[in-house]
């Protein structure tokens, strides 16, 4: 039976109206502190944790319910007669209900400009100890460490006068996913405050459920999208949804693909996707001109496709798009005509994402999960080594084609390797992605899009070129320049080849494999 519950909370969510149901059903109440002051100003006969132990809180409040009183009351095994015997010659009281939450150490670190000794002062201590203290003997104590479950404990104790077993175990549970998400945070926290930069010995990471999904990539398959926590900004996780159903989980990983080719540049740029691969890229004067540029690369595959800009969508643009079906829409504001244009189509999902262009900060992870285990690495924030530039040939790119040789860099990067991107005046007219054969990526990014749209223009691959078959071909498509890593054994085939065919090569030396 609930006779005897402490109260110490952090977020008052709901303790005052707990604490009067409870109360009237002649529990005592013992409390600390902030709780204990909000509970008695609502006229609720509270105890204050001082009387219990007979010693005042001190230390600015760092020790209130540290003390054998306590943590003796909630871990009794309640059967174990030998515990109870030792609890009436220390003379302590059993505590039957605990409920807690923690000083708010989550939304301390999230404040602009949080220092490092407030942060400290936002670690709780007797908070979880009590949390895990009652979490462990929770046959005998149930412990509630969210408002969200206070309706259910009330419930089962108006009906029953206790808490179900099963609700107990369940909620004993939550302590600690609570806890150790709460330990996580704070080890996180002061890891970045180190500067370390090498990979733990020990991984714990820490996400919260945005929202479970309908279904995973396919119907059959369950699936929930959790966002990080203190994510950087430029993420989907921070983005708006202004209009259109619910994201799907393949709506979110395709968008997320297009937001990481979107960062890539700095002048109006357009990106479309389809299956996480780019289909079409460009960039302009305006907003405008990149995105007629993107669609136009690959008119057929942005059928249900999604477009990211980093630039406010308008009225023209709007216009433009509103012909054609795409999933989603991205981009850092609408006018009020766009999105009047723009919502007039009911199942098209809009984004905004205020800060589109931010770039992700150094110590970010890439992660893949595998069968397991979990793979990590240092994300690719890197396109081109300045000083491993080099060109190869005898023929030197025009200024127009390393433009446009960057410009197919930054595509190819973010295309699923084997990869081959072909770009002509800051626009793509070719994708051969995630091939493997790179010939037959090059192959494709030449048929696919149209042989005509070729000549003069540029290639870009993610890795070296194993023999000199992609230049041969390139050389009948009418390519002009070329940009790849290098570092094959077989190089010198490749730049013999380029210089019998006057076409010009360039070295990165950073390879860009993506799967």
């Amino acid at each position: 039976m609930i006779k005897r519950v402490l109260i110490s909370v952090s977020d008052k969510t709901g303790v005052v109206e707990l604490a009067q149901a409870l109360a009237g059903r002649g529990v005592e109440i013992i409390s600390t502190g902030g709780t204990y002051k909000t509970l008695s100003a609502a006229g609720i006969n509270v105890v204050n944790i001082s009387d219990i132990t007979g010693f005042p809180e001190c230390l600015d409040g760092r020790v209130k319910t540290l003390h054998p009183k306590v943590h003796a009351g909630i871990l009794a095994i309640r059967e174990n007669a030998e515990h109870m015997k030792q609890l009436e010659e220390l003379g302590v009281e059993t505590i039957d209900m605990v409920v807690i939450n923690l000083y708010p150490f989550k939304q301390t670190i999230m404040k602009d400009g949080v220092q490092l000794e407030e942060a400290i002062e936002n670690i709780d201590i007797g908070g979880p100890t009590m949390l895990r203290a009652a979490a462990k003997n929770y046959q005998d104590v149930a412990v509630v460490v969210d408002p969200a479950d206070y309706s259910k404990v009330l419930e089962e104790i108006e009906t029953t006068g206790d808490v179900s077993r099963e609700t107990k175990f369940r909620l004993a549970y939550k302590v600690f996913e609570h806890t150790s998400h709460y330990d996580t945070l704070i080890a996180g926290y002061l890891r970045s405050k180190l500067g370390d930069e090498s990979f733990p010995e020990t991984l714990s990471l820490t996400f919260e459920k945005v929202q479970d999904m309908r279904y995973g990539e396919n119907p059959h398959q369950k699936a929930v999208f959790y966002r990080e926590v203190g994510a950087p900004g430029g993420c989907l996780t921070n983005a708006k949804q202004l209009h259109g159903k619910e994201l799907s989980f393949n709506n979110i990983n395709d968008a997320n693909g297009a937001l990481e080719l979107l960062k890539e540049f700095d002048e109006p740029a357009a990106i479309v996707t389809k299956h996480a691969n780019p289909c079409g890229a460009a960039s302009g004067a305006d907003i405008y001109e990149a995105y007629v540029k993107a669609f136009e690369a690959d008119p057929v595959s942005a059928f249900g496709g999604i477009v990211a800009l980093n630039r406010e969508v308008d009225a023209r643009t709007a216009e433009e798009m509103k012909k054609v079906f795409y999933e989603i829409i991205i981009a850092p504001s609408f006018s009020p005509e766009a999105l009047a244009i723009l919502t007039a189509k009911k199942n098209l999902r809009l984004l905004q994402l205020d800060d589109i262009s931010a770039k992700l900060p150094a110590g970010t992870y890439d992660m893949k999960k595998v069968a397991g285990g979990l793979l990590v690495q240092d994300y690719n924030s890197t396109l081109i080594d300045p000083e491993s530039l080099k060109c190869v040939t005898d023929v030197k790119p025009t200024d127009q084609q390393m433009e446009d040789l960057i410009f197919a860099m930054k595509v190819v990067k973010h295309t699923k390797s084997n990869g081959i991107v072909l770009a002509k005046n800051k626009q793509t007219v070719g994708v051969g992605p995630g091939q493997t054969a790179r010939v037959t990526a090059l192959r494709i990014a030449i048929d696919y899009y149209g042989k005509d749209k070729t000549p003069g223009s540029v290639m870009a691959s993610d890795a070296f070129f194993p023999f000199s078959d992609c230049v041969e071909i390139a050389h009948a498509a009418g390519i002009k320049a070329i940009i790849q890593p290098g570092g094959s054994i077989r190089d010198q085939e490749s730049i013999d080849a380029c210089n019998k065919y006057g076409i010009a090569m360039v070295f990165t030396g950073i390879r860009h494999f993506k799967h």
